[in-house]
């Protein structure tokens, strides 16, 4: 642990804009918070590290008015105060951007921005001047959205854009991100750290969040790891690097395991033939007639940009979007007309890539959510099986390794790495023949992206076929026995599990960054 970077019991307000102080977090008998020192660094990029659940999303509340702490206190500028609510943090200029996105999906972009704050006029809301701030930072963003367009038009990257700029429209001098890549795309995240580099050029401080260990390492000033609620290192730049980071984080430095082997693929079990998907715009096509088979026990990664076609061939394969050519087929059964339970009753699934919207239903607990996918299978007439379905859950939550404090816990209640985890295991509940998973370790640390990775590769072993997509080039370099590279809707490549992060890259049409 740096010196250097240790907080001080009396932050220097010269140096520390917003610091914690002993601060506690107690949600009845989880202790979430234990007593943590942290300091904000004037115009600089603060990091945070760590896994989910240990407590990273919790301290940014309390520093942004969302939570109180149970003890302890919030310093900024070198006084103690009290963040009520977050009104009050961004009325003294601390905004967050959350992990999980906040937009209301039927409103335009433009009062997405706006909401809460209206720009006023002589004769109410001034639309055309906050639609010229939004065209202004969307022009920074380098981002082509309508103002008025609707949110729920856009793909999740370009959802997430539209939250940064909401942040950025405060002009806050201190800005937390949680999480603010998981789904960008490496354009998109190239335009955002020359964003962060153009406001630390104003004095504005940065808290920064991310489990892209490597992309978080290019823009950091000083590192700081939370661990089970506890501090446990603080470094400036220069000390650290990635083996420091993961050592801190998780006790011991892993990877995401390697291709299952010792046993025979079994006959094909998916095999999707020349489909062809239109895009949302509905200029062209998002899949270009692609081909692709997966056997059973076979793990198959398909890489590729944002905008490559990857979650439109799955959300397809799914019977979410409707081809405009080709066919689906299920161990040789056509399932193209099928609707999307019929396919999860024959036995094909989809995880998909914005768990909070599409996979989790947030009013119920973490059973019920665990066991919505297959209520056939504890339903006898029109009555369920109480006994039954208690059952089910049981199971899943010892299967996937959900930690939780019980099946009535409230899904919110679970960290982002857990949550995936239950939308993962309500479709292997199913009992499926193959599994498909969009993004499965979006915004999920490192040690939970190893459990779900060894779940996969567990259920493989048992003849599971598993197709999933992915951003990351470290993630493809990992269990799967086959990499696919998709670029423009087609496949581009396809590679053994002994490529390299370069020739991956290369066929996706990115290059390296020197």
């Amino acid at each position: 642990m740096s010196v250097q970077d240790t907080p001080q019991e009396q932050p220097n307000a010269g140096e520390v804009v917003l610091a914690a102080r002993h601060v506690t977090k107690s949600f009845g008998a989880v202790r979430a918070l234990k007593g943590v020192n942290f300091d904000v660094h004037r115009g600089q990029v603060t990091t945070l590290f760590g896994e989910n659940g240990a407590g990273k999303s919790t301290l940014m509340k309390i520093l942004s008015g969302v939570q109180r702490p149970s003890t302890g206190e919030i310093i900024l500028d070198g006084e103690a105060v009290d963040l009520g609510s977050t009104t009050e943090a961004q009325e003294r200029g601390i905004c967050i951007i959350h992990q999980e996105l906040s937009l209301a999906p039927n409103l335009s972009v433009r009062d997405n921005i706006f909401m809460g704050r209206e720009i006023r006029g002589r004769f109410g809301v001034d639309y055309a001047e906050e639609e010229r701030q939004v065209r202004k930072l969307m022009e920074e963003l380098e981002e082509d959205i309508d103002p008025l367009e609707k949110v729920e038009n856009l793909r999740l990257g370009q959802q997430q854009i539209v939250e940064i700029a909401r942040a950025l429209s405060v002009d806050a001098r201190i800005l937390i991100m949680d999480e603010p890549t998981s789904a960008l795309s490496a354009a998109e995240v190239e335009v955002l750290f020359k964003v962060i580099h153009d406001l630390k050029a104003k004095g504005v401080s940065i808290v920064y969040i991310s489990h892209h260990l490597e992309e978080a390492l290019t823009i950091t000033d000083h590192a700081v790891v939370l661990r089970d609620g506890t501090m446990t290192a603080y470094a400036p730049r220069a000390e650290i690097d990635l083996e420091w980071i993961v050592r801190n984080m998780v006790g011991e430095n892993f990877d995401l395991g390697s291709p299952p082997e010792g046993y025979a693929f079994g006959a094909p079990a998916l095999s999707i033939k020349g489909l062809a998907v239109p895009s949302h715009s509905g200029a062209g096509l998002a899949v270009d007639h692609m081909d692709l088979e997966v056997k059973a026990g076979e793990i198959v990664c398909i890489y590729g940009l944002m905008g490559a076609g990857r979650t439109e061939l799955l959300e397809c394969a799914a019977g979410r979007l409707k081809p405009v050519a080709g066919a689906v087929e299920l161990y040789g059964r056509d399932v193209s007309r099928l609707t999307i339970a019929e396919r999860i009753n024959a036995g094909l699934v989809l995880v998909p890539e914005d768990r909070q919207r599409d996979g989790l239903v947030q009013t119920m607990s973490v059973g019920k959510n665990l066991s919505l996918a297959s209520i056939q299978s504890f339903t006898r007439g029109l009555f369920t099986s109480r006994k039954d379905e208690d059952q089910i859950i049981a199971a899943s939550i010892r299967d996937v390794t959900v930690k939780t404090d019980g099946p009535g816990a409230a899904i919110g209640s679970l960290s982002g790495g857990n949550q995936q985890k239950v939308v993962i295991g309500k479709m292997l509940v199913t009992d499926p023949s193959v599994i498909m998973l969009d993004e499965p370790s979006r915004g999920i640390d490192i040690g939970a992206k190893a459990e779900v990775f060894r779940l996969l590769a567990e259920r493989a072993r048992q003849g599971l076929a598993v197709v999933y997509t992915t951003s990351e080039v470290s993630e493809c370099l990992s269990i799967a026995h086959r990499i696919i590279v998709m670029h423009r809707g087609k496949i581009s490549a396809e590679f053994s599990h002994d490529t390299t992060k370069e020739a991956i890259m290369a066929a996706s049409g990115e290059s390296l960054v020197a």
